[in-house]
């Protein structure tokens, strides 16, 4: 039976804290806090169960933050949600037989494009004040992008958070505050397929995963804030920084 020190689970309080708030402003936070969770002694797989508990309720958080705020577009989360989860369990469905390496190089690729694409052409990824937005029934491109962006997340969910922002901000024209919002309900819907499975399957621990959960939570909650707060260009350039940070992590890893 693992045992846990006070101090160490304040750590993962504090690392949960700051995957909330690169989760909720880019992705990415993941690579933060499943690390910690190997650290306290979980085998991988139960790392990746456990983790989604803090994923799960930071993504309530922050949806209810951007709801309240205003900048949540509800109409739009049904025909938002139909390509996403739709890819999605066609990525679940790969995953049964492909081994998540496959996607490595597809993921780098993609993080050093976004990566470009905002140094080059930023108004791409983050739209002028008072563009129009593209509603998802109204153009094939957007469905497609989601339905990829869904079976990116069904297959391995490590860094989608990009990918729906991608999707969202580059295809449908939504701003990098209303994207994160949006992109938080298609992670709900991931995160909470994948945790009901790993539930089912034994592999979620609730002490340190509601313990991480306290942290990304808190941090989904101060994140909000700023992103509503802060300017767009701000929130673009922190987008970059992240895209690189998770580009090297996977380059490493």
């Amino acid at each position: 039976m693992l045992e846990y020190s006070p101090l160490l689970l304040l750590l993962l309080v504090g690392t949960g804290f700051v995957a909330g708030i690169v989760n909720t402003l880019a992705g990415g936070g993941s690579s933060l806090t499943i690390p910690a969770l190997l650290i306290l002694g979980l085998p991988a797989d139960v790392a990746n169960a456990t983790n989604r508990v803090g994923v799960f309720l930071q993504c309530l958080v922050g949806i209810r933050g951007f709801n309240r705020a205003g900048r949540l577009d509800t109409a739009d989360i049904g025909p938002v949600l139909v390509p996403t989860l739709s890819g999605g369990l066609a990525g679940a469905a790969l995953a049964s037989f492909l081994p998540v390496s496959a996607l490595k190089p597809l993921l780098l690729g993609a993080m050093v494009l976004m990566a470009l694409v905002i140094l080059v052409r930023p108004s791409t990824i983050a739209p002028e004040e008072g563009t129009a937005v593209i509603r998802v029934n109204d153009s094939l491109g957007a469905w497609a992008g989601l339905f990829l962006a869904g079976v990116y997340g069904g297959f391995v969910q490590a860094g989608v958070g990009f990918i729906l922002i991608a999707a969202l901000a580059g295809g449908l024209r939504y701003d990098l505050v209303r994207s994160n919002a949006l992109k938080m309900v298609c992670t709900l819907g991931f995160t909470l397929v994948a945790l009901v499975v790993f539930i089912v399957n034994d592999l979620v621990l609730w002490l340190p995963g509601l313990t991480l959960a306290v942290g990304t939570m808190l941090g989904a909650a101060v994140a909000v804030r700023m992103a509503i707060s802060v300017s767009q260009n701000a929130l673009k350039w922190f987008l970059f920084i992240m895209t690189l940070v998770t580009c090297t992590a996977a380059m490493i890893v």
